[in-house]
């Protein structure tokens, strides 16, 4: 026997609602609609369900607006039945249902982060810690500590001491053969990074170091190196050095395939901020592709920087994608359909409404209150007294007969710069509702988007596979 849904919605949307379920392919439930009472589904509470709706316990599970109000836990309880969120816009639900059967899970990924403060040296203690503490929440799993050359940093130690007391993991980051030791001496989990020639610090510190060519003419040195380590039995990550584009970039990724050809067991770790940092791009999908070609190389770990105001997001962003990137892989499967936290200029369906079916709209309003929507057209608004089309929100404004009214005025002028952005940028618009950035705004938290795609993400846990 099929699933029984229950959808509940408003007046407007009730035709619409139709329509988009009798388009819903290889449709496996049986559904009823049920109009609560209201004209707009953006309305709707759990409160005024649990007073409104009666027999629905006859049904396997309520999908209600995804704009509803309330506790849905609450409501399951009431009814006695599964009471969801449908996605914000009704026109999503064919993706909504395909994508439900998979239950995406981004809480897995198997690449460190390795963050960096690039002038650890400049800074106070309590500085660094708080920087430490920023990329932390942001998804970085161990702390770089990055040492200048030639200048002095006589609170090397008290650095590390107490970002290890507030349960940090730590990398010393130096050119400099003594800023290594006394780091590894204070308790440095890593230490970034040692040659051929400087193999001999790893036997005075129990640090595990991260070995790297003994300059670019000699790119051998490393494989000697990681030989030396390896008859040691002593733990370490081998990183070839990624080059900016122009200066070897396409050579360094050959080595780092390369060393995984050579080395398919041997810990891995890419700097990426000399492409991040060194590129005038969003580092959104540079951050993307770099963490696609670490999971192909099955590399342990990432080093990354926020220096260049461009680069500001780049741990956050890494930390979305290496948990995508994970997803796919286990599936076998190409990096779409997961999770929107790396679209955000873009989205893959910004303009769910036509033209006609605005129109369609707008001609059943009957009370003065404005709704916005946008289609590839431009802007569209409109209430009982008709509708304005542009994509300029400075030719609507003298129609909207708003000037006498400052605080109408001012919310319909910020919704109106909403709508034109979206248009511009090819970016979905919800009248009332924050424009989505993916993952580098704190308006994308991890419940309330990925609930309503079906994915669920848990910062805490790190399933990080050595």
């Amino acid at each position: 026997m099929s699933e029984r849904i229950l959808f509940v919605t408003g007046r407007l949307a009730e035709a619409s609602l139709k329509r988009t379920l009798d388009h819903i392919e290889s449709r496996d439930f049986s559904c009823e609609i049920h109009q609560i009472g209201v004209s707009v589904a953006a309305l709707i509470t759990a409160e005024m369900v649990k007073r409104r709706l009666k027999g629905a316990n006859q049904f396997d599970r309520i999908m209600l607006p995804g704009l509803c109000a309330g506790n849905t836990e609450s409501l399951s309880g009431h009814f006695g039945v599964e009471v969801l969120k449908g996605p914000v816009d009704l026109k999503d639900l064919p993706e909504f249902f395909g994508s439900a059967s998979r239950k995406v899970d981004l809480e897995n990924y198997s690449v460190s982060i390795f963050a960096e403060i690039v002038d650890a040296p400049n800074m106070r203690v309590d500085q660094i810690i708080e920087t430490a503490q920023a990329y932390r929440n942001s998804g970085a799993d161990v702390i770089d500590i990055g040492c200048l050359p030639g200048q002095e940093f006589p609170h090397l130690e008290e650095t590390i001491q107490d970002l290890k007391r507030n349960g940090f993991q730590i990398s010393i980051d130096s050119l400099e053969d003594d800023d290594l030791l006394r780091g590894g001496r204070a308790g440095a989990d890593y230490l970034l990074s040692l040659s051929e020639r400087s193999l001999w610090i790893a036997d005075e510190v129990e640090s595990t170091p991260v070995l790297i060519p003994d300059g670019e003419s000699d790119f051998n040195s490393l494989y000697r190196a990681i030989d030396t380590m390896t008859d040691k039995g002593r733990e370490f990550l081998a990183d070839p050095i990624l080059n900016p584009i122009h200066f070897g970039f396409t050579k360094s990724i050959t080595q780092y395939y390369e060393l995984r050809h050579r080395y398919p067991d041997t810990q891995i770790m890419i700097g990426t901020g000399n492409i991040t940092e060194l590129t005038d791009a969003d580092t959104m999908g540079i951050t993307a592709i770099m963490m696609g070609i670490a999971s192909e190389l099955n590399a342990s770990a990432i080093l990354t920087t926020e220096v260049s105001g461009h680069a500001k997001t780049a741990v956050a962003e890494a930390d979305r994608a290496r948990r995508i990137m994970y997803a796919a892989k286990s599936d076998s499967s190409l990096p779409r359909g997961y999770d929107a936290g790396l679209l955000a200029l873009h989205e893959k369906k910004p303009f769910p409404h036509s033209v006609d079916e605005i129109q369609q709209l707008a001609n059943m309003i009957r009370d003065p209150s404005f709704r916005i929507q946008v289609s590839n057209k431009g802007i569209h608004i409109f209430n009982r007294d008709g509708i304005h089309e542009s994509v300029d929100p400075y030719q609507l404004f003298p129609h909207l007969k708003v000037e006498q009214d400052g605080s109408h005025a001012f919310y319909l002028g910020m919704e109106l710069a909403k709508a034109q952005i979206a248009w511009l940028l090819g970016k979905r618009y919800v009248q009332d509702r924050p424009l989505s950035w993916g993952c580098i705004t704190p308006v994308n938290s991890p419940g309330e988007e990925y609930q309503e795609e079906g994915t669920t993400l848990k910062q805490s846990k790190n399933m990080n596979k050595k």
